[in-house]
């Protein structure tokens, strides 16, 4: 069943593509966080590298936080495409889906800011989120293609750059 379907904003597009780099780059360098705070709760200085890391880690964390605030409202503000046609599971589990993205995209960097001013027991919560993330994110890619390569209703189109999208 091959469908036409309408297409995020350029606006919505390029702000799922920056959150989703900006997580990866949590996932892949956010441990630096643990060495240095590890590190001055021993008395010691972690290396220049964790360091650096460490302090992207709070400033990327930051642009999440803000970025997801901005995709929240311009979702209040233009809407998002009507689903494709799918069955009501499908649809649950990807509304389902799309809600928990959300309440992680806040509650992570909220609960790692907790963490840093608050008390380090909000550092566990934080560190949780990581295998979720990365579960959410495998569910969420496997779902999209499934969506490309059998269902071929064009729903991974619909967040894709006009350049990509085309060239499929």
């Amino acid at each position: 069943m091959t469908q036409i379907v309408a297409k995020y904003s350029r606006l919505q597009i390029a702000l799922h593509w920056t959150i989703a780099l900006l997580v990866l780059f949590q996932l892949v360098f956010g441990e630096s966080m643990t060495t240095v705070v590890d590190a001055a709760e021993e008395g010691q200085t972690a290396s220049g590298a964790d360091q650096f890391l460490a302090s992207a880690h709070y400033w990327v964390g930051l642009s999440v936080l803000a970025l997801v605030a901005v995709r929240i409202l311009v979702r209040a503000a233009i809407g998002a495409p009507p689903p494709a046609a799918a069955s009501k599971p499908i649809e649950f589990a990807s509304r389902a889906m799309h809600m928990l993205f959300y309440v992680l995209l806040v509650a992570v960097p909220v609960t790692g800011l907790m963490a840093l001013y608050v008390s380090d027991e909000f550092g566990d919560i934080h560190a949780a989120a990581k295998p979720i993330f990365i579960g959410m994110i495998a569910l969420h890619a496997l779902a999209a293609l499934l969506h490309h390569w059998v269902l071929k209703d064009g729903t991974l189109g619909r967040m894709l750059p006009s350049k990509v999208r085309d060239g499929m």
